[in-house]
């Protein structure tokens, strides 16, 4: 049985509609409870300034968290490698989404920077629906397949068949871009989100978004 194999590419521009927030918290400390307790109250800290702007408690989600300890190389009088140990840090990351607004992202970043936490984050455009998204990315992909094998076989003098197979590797896609990268933000004094402000002026151009699919047809005189 003869063959034909063809890749279909999909190409999708979608206009975001969400802002999401990636922020990394990170400690150092001898003991390992010091560290603990380091953590739990930056982590407060964060989930009162996003209530005083309008969220809710289980807005703020964590997505890793891990402690580990810490050890220093150096040489010792004879020249000798050794490692001693520094401490304990934790590093946490945490999300929060919310509909594109400028203002209220302004009011966000002027709180993180009087919050005197000491974070790193990260600014991303996605889009609520992501799953629509993948959905019609897939299906400009098969079509686009469909096309060239429909071209390669009238090219070629034979006729496609059945499908033999479809090969797609399902890699989950997460949407988002980056136009905006503003990290270490350190801040002192306390934060007054409803009548303080940062003047955000930021229109996110849209996400472009890029998949392949493999369809094997079977091909007949």
């Amino acid at each position: 049985m003869r063959e034909m194999r063809v890749t279909g590419r999909g190409r999708l521009s979608v206009k975001p509609d969400r802002i999401r927030l990636i922020l990394n918290l990170s400690d150092t400390k001898k003991d390992y409870e010091k560290v603990l307790k380091a953590s739990a109250e930056m982590g407060a800290k964060l989930s009162e300034l996003f209530a005083g702007c309008g969220f809710k408690e289980e807005d703020l989600k964590t997505t890793n968290f891990f402690v580990d300890a810490q050890y220093e190389g150096y040489n010792d009088k004879d020249g000798n490698w050794k490692q001693k140990f520094v401490g304990y840090r934790f590093e946490q990351s945490l999300k929060i989404e919310f509909p594109i607004d400028n203002d209220r992202l302004g009011k966000i970043l002027y709180a993180l920077s009087k919050s005197g936490v000491k974070t790193e984050f990260r600014i991303q455009y996605t889009v609520a629906d992501q799953e629509k998204c993948r959905k019609e990315l897939l299906d400009e992909a098969v079509k686009d397949a469909k096309e060239k094998a429909a071209v390669l076989a009238k090219a070629g003098g034979v006729k496609l068949g059945e499908i033999i197979l479809i090969d797609y590797s399902f890699g989950k896609i997460d949407i988002y871009s980056e136009p905006v990268s503003l990290r270490s933000m350190k801040c002192y004094g306390a934060a007054e989100c409803a009548d303080n402000s940062f003047a955000m002026n930021i229109t996110a151009d849209d996400i472009q978004l890029d998949d392949t699919v493999t369809i094997c047809y079977e091909m007949v005189q």
